[in-house]
């Protein structure tokens, strides 16, 4: 964004307009964003709050921080209040500001150096955790501290909260893996902070300047509060985030004022750099999971437990249970978790107890030592045990824990869990007596919960459900957040376990009492105008701002209540986002949201696209619109008017939400990852519906949503295959296409001949006659081809390799007649015509199916539209099952003797629609090709870039390749340096090989393909 168009921000003051304006004339290289899509994206984060901030600016390296904390340290700069923020996933509003955003993920995210011998780490503060790690892994370390969100959350936003989570009771807090940091202070200053010894102390605190006011400052609390700090800071394994005064000095007596900065959410510096100590990764582990039928049976039980040192202890209750077994994440763990006879629904808590270490005959010993007492102590009734073993194993049971966050909110109703009180600790001991009390005052309130937590550090989330739409349940936050606070200080606890303190820092005077007039002098000897995160943890003494408080920060809710009920209703795939930001993952070989990987933008994220949708149903609210009414499009003159001024810049919400949805590649990951179910394509497809009665559609969404019925028809002419080529591969044309409809590398037509293809498969077309005809025998030995265009027309190939395969596999084949998907109108939000067409092709495969004679498409993509899209067009009854070629095939396979005697291996990157909406669909490739007598392996994969038509659109090619380059390149550029028959590389998805192909020239085979050569 230039200075000129920071002029319309409609929040931007003057003075922060002028500030701005000086930070791009300073020689800052990063980004300026005063949009309205920005500032609403990053108005949320993880936890009930809403904060508007009036601009977001993006650093690029250190010395754009030290420029803008230049800035702030001027004189006519002080009224400017900033704000630090790394993955948002804090849940009680650390990094909202109404000020200005300091974004230091988007490009302060490198890991700087890492030396194994000495285990050290030096980091940007944007490095996500689990991107260090899959760094440190190559060395056989690790960064310990433990987080749910950790394949998200950054090392900056962990230093601020100073988190920790899952096993912290043997790693400690983040700040115990804190070696030194680098912090910019208002002003511009650097400090470079390690522990010191004595001599390295008094040089410091002899500086004048800021950092020897610090360091003078923390040195007379340390000195003249030891009393109070030793009476107030309990002992407990959590201690106290936030200005952490108890260990200003190390175990070997050095003073180290990182106990204060770590915790201190962004109030006293920017944290730009920090140096961490990392540990070896365990070469063993055990995870003991043990069911109980009480949840308080799970949290009694935890002291015995702790007894025999594991390295940690995470307890689910039956809410979180039952969530997990309607999600995704179940089918991967549900083994380790079995149905108990007589128990309905399963258990109501469980623990899942891990143990390590390097020795495996060791840790053998300890596991059956602990299994031994859960034998033979009936101190608490356990319904049972399972042991998983090795880091895969592991993983996939902590991954359903890690889940339990999002799990929770998509429990079902209005009133749904809210994070307010959702991290207190208290001494483990007192832990069941505590909960019991929570939980009866819950109860008086008459609110559903859930939780979930660390039992051996005495930590446990819990969520009231609250319908924060509704002004009464809204108000309840005020007093369960105060009679939450006194019974934890009756128990020797804290509010704060582990989450930070954020707006819920006004009880911090409360916690801290006669101590907190020196948590204020810390604040003003880093921040003396109170510019730095103000309203959080402390504030300079006299200071006009004062604390937040959790009743006066504006909710979420009240601008959510704004909203029709009956658009909320119908737009559930979206406002019922709760910024837990699990799309935020950084794994690239993870499918989900491959746009926000590729763009590095919050906005080009499901949780950045559900914001803008809720933002502009409101907008739209306001306005008078109403969007649960048929849209109507404007007359065409109308239409092309406001097109007009679009082009001319004229300002419109809706145009920043419209390219938002546009960088969306509609691959439904999000539908198959988010917790609680975020659909981009659903909210998408409706809001182009609208957008569009307003203004003009591109050529291109004509071409695209047209294709499934113009393609037949151009095929279908005699010698038009090899005109259309002709002309698609000709320059000029490629040009054009590219210039005037922003269509790049259009496919060609296959010039595989279908009619051979069926006569050498003996295939028939498929009509309800030729089925009635068929007898038990016959029914039970034919299959119906579902045809689409793309398999049908552009990869003749593959669907002919299915039609033999069939055919060898002793089925008569039969194909139904091609009818449009209507997949591209859905991409595209041409809903009335995808619904016509999914009504006429459902009435047709629904004939069809009444035979008995199962239905298989080809294409993962297009076939998963009949089991999702179809079930919520009114009118289609019960979809047609359609079953994925694997599902298929293993049955067909199924008591064949195999008769390959190929020994190749493959290997097979699945679509991502598939991968991650029909999960238990792509594991069976594996079981089809072990029938067949052949190997295969799924390696994990993110998304190839293409989806659909995605990566065809000129205006989206750089972030289609970005995106392939990812993760598909990697995968694809390994399999073309191994030897010709070794481990093939295979592809379910279409548009995957065509992405493949254009990008690295190579043609990758469809499974089938691979089967029917085995067979031949």
């Amino acid at each position: 964004m230039t200075i000129a168009q920071l002029a319309v921000g409609e929040f931007v003051s003057p003075e922060i307009r002028q500030f701005l304006h000086e930070l791009q004339a300073s020689g800052f290289e990063g980004e300026v964003d005063t949009s309205h899509a920005t500032r609403t994206v990053l108005a949320t984060d993880n936890s009930i709050y809403q904060r508007y901030p009036r601009a977001v600016v993006f650093p690029r390296h250190a010395q754009d921080v030290e420029r803008l904390a230049s800035l702030l340290g001027r004189e006519a700069f002080r009224g400017v209040a900033v704000a630090a923020r790394g993955g948002g996933t804090g849940t009680n509003g650390q990094s909202l500001t109404e000020g200005i955003v300091v974004d230091m993920s988007r490009h302060m995210n490198r890991v700087l150096e890492i030396d194994p011998v000495a285990r050290t780490a030096r980091v940007e503060a944007g490095v996500v955790k689990d991107q260090l790690n899959a760094e440190l892994k190559r060395h056989g370390l690790f960064f310990a501290p433990e987080l749910s969100t950790s394949n998200r959350a950054t090392i900056g936003g962990m230093i601020s909260t100073d988190a920790s989570g899952q096993g912290s009771c043997t790693y400690g807090k983040t700040r115990d893996h804190v070696l030194a940091l680098e912090t910019v202070l208002v002003g511009g200053e650097r400090l470079s902070s390690a522990p010191v010894d004595d001599a390295a102390f008094a040089a410091l605190c002899a500086r004048d300047d800021r950092v020897g006011a610090v360091y003078r400052t923390a040195r007379d609390i340390s000195e003249r509060e030891a009393g109070l700090i030793r009476e107030r800071f309990p002992q407990l394994n959590r201690c106290l985030t936030g200005y952490d005064l108890a260990h200003l000095h190390d175990s070997e007596g050095r003073f180290d004022i990182n106990s204060v900065l770590c915790g201190s959410e962004g109030t006293l510096g920017f944290i730009v750099e920090a140096t961490l100590n990392v540990l070896p990764v365990p070469k063993h582990a055990a995870l003991v999971n043990i069911r109980y039928e009480g949840f308080m049976d799970a949290l009694r039980d935890a002291r015995a437990l702790m007894a025999h040192r594991p390295l940690s202890i995470e307890t689910v209750d039956s809410t979180v249970l039952r969530l997990a077994r309607e999600d995704i994440v179940w089918q991967s763990v549900a083994a380790y978790f079995p149905d108990d006879e007589g128990i309905e629904g399963g258990a109501s808590g469980i623990n899942m107890v891990e143990f390590n270490g390097d020795d495996v005959d060791e840790l053998h010993a300890r596991v059956a030592a602990f299994v031994e007492h859960l034998n033979t102590d009936a101190s608490v009734k356990r319904l049972g045990h399972t042991i998983a073993e090795g880091e895969a194993e592991i993983g996939r049971v902590y991954a359903m824990r890690k889940r339990a966050v999002g799990l929770l909110g998509n429990v079902r109703g209005a009133s749904r869990p809210q994070p307010f009180v959702e991290d207190t600790a208290v001494p483990p001991e007192n832990l069941p007596d505590y909960i019991a009390e929570f939980r009866a005052l819950l109860d008086g309130f008459g609110l559903r919960y859930g939780m979930f937590g660390h039992v051996d550090a005495g930590v446990l989330h819990v969520r009231p459900a609250l319908d924060m739409r509704n002004p009464d349940e809204a108000a309840l936050v005020r007093p369960i957040s105060d009679a939450v606070t006194a019974l934890t200080m009756k128990y020797g606890g804290l509010l704060w376990g582990e989450h930070g303190k954020g707006v819920r820092s006004e009880y911090v005077p409360a916690y801290f009492g006669p101590l907190y007039p020196a948590l204020q002098r810390l604040k003003a000897a880093f921040d003396p105008h109170n510019q730095l995160n103000p309203g959080k943890i402390a504030t300079p003494a006299g200071a006009s701002a004062t604390l937040l408080k959790i009743d006066t920060t504006p909710l979420r809710g009240e601008l959510d209540r704004r909203i029709d009920e009956r658009v909320w209703q119908a737009n559930a795939d979206a406002v019922h986002c709760n910024g837990n930001g699990a799309c935020y993952n950084f794994d690239p070989d993870d499918a989900m949201c491959p746009s926000w990987k590729a763009t590095r933008e919050r906005a080009h994220s499901p949780k950045g696209r559900a914001s803008l949708m809720r933002e502009w149903l409101r907008m739209q609210q306001d306005a008078g619109v109403d969007v649960t009414a048929p849209p109507v499009a404007a007359a065409l003159p109308v239409r092309i008017v406001n097109s007009v001024r679009k082009r001319k810049g004229e300002p419109d919400f809706s145009h920043e939400v419209y390219d938002a949805m546009a960088g969306c590649l509609s691959c439904k990951s999000c539908a198959g990852q988010c917790p609680v179910k975020v659909s981009v394509p659903e909210f998408r497809a409706r809001f182009l519906e609208r957008y569009h009665t307003r203004y003009l559609r591109p050529l291109r969404d004509y071409l695209i949503g047209s294709l499934e019925s113009t393609v037949p028809r151009v095929a279908a002419l005699p010698g038009a295959r090899s005109v259309y080529n002709a002309l698609m591969g000709a320059r000029l044309v490629r040009a054009l296409l590219a210039r005037c409809l922003g269509m790049v590398d259009s496919p060609l037509l296959s010039d595989v001949s279908w009619r051979g293809a069926l006569r050498r498969s003996g295939a028939q077309l498929a009509t309800p006659e030729r089925l009635a005809a068929l007898n038990d025998a016959g029914r039970q030995r034919s299959v119906i081809v579902v045809q689409d265009a793309f398999t049908r027309y552009f990869e003749t190939p593959v669907a002919a390799a299915f039609l033999e395969l069939a055919a060898r596999l002793g089925y008569q084949v039969f194909v139904a007649p091609y009818l449009p998907n209507g997949k591209p109108l859905h991409v595209q939000g041409f809903l009335p015509q995808f619904r016509r067409a999914a009504r006429r092709n459902a009435a047709q495969l629904a004939a069809l199916a009444r035979s008995g004679v199962p239905l298989v498409g080809l294409d993962p993509a297009m076939t998963l539209v009949y089991r999702q899209e179809y079930t919520k067009v009114e009118g289609i009854e019960a979809p047609p099952v359609v079953k994925l070629p694997q599902e298929w095939l293993l049955g067909a396979l199924r008591g064949r003797a195999a008769a390959s005697s190929v020994t190749a291996s493959f290997r097979l990157l699945p679509h991502c629609t598939e991968r991650t909406n029909a999960s238990a669909a792509t594991g069976l490739w594996k079981e089809v090709f072990a029938a067949a007598g052949l190997a295969l392996t799924t390696p994990a994969s993110g998304c190839c870039g293409m989806s659909g038509t995605y990566g065809h659109e000129a205006r989206n090619r750089a972030t289609s390749e970005t995106i392939f380059e990812q993760s598909w390149a990697r995968h694809v550029d390994a399999a073309s340096n191994r030897a010709p028959a070794a481990d093939e590389l295979l592809a379910t998805g279409y548009s995957c090989r065509c992405q493949v192909k254009r990008l690295r020239g190579r043609q990758l085979r469809h499974p089938v393909q691979a089967l029917l050569d085995a067979m031949r």
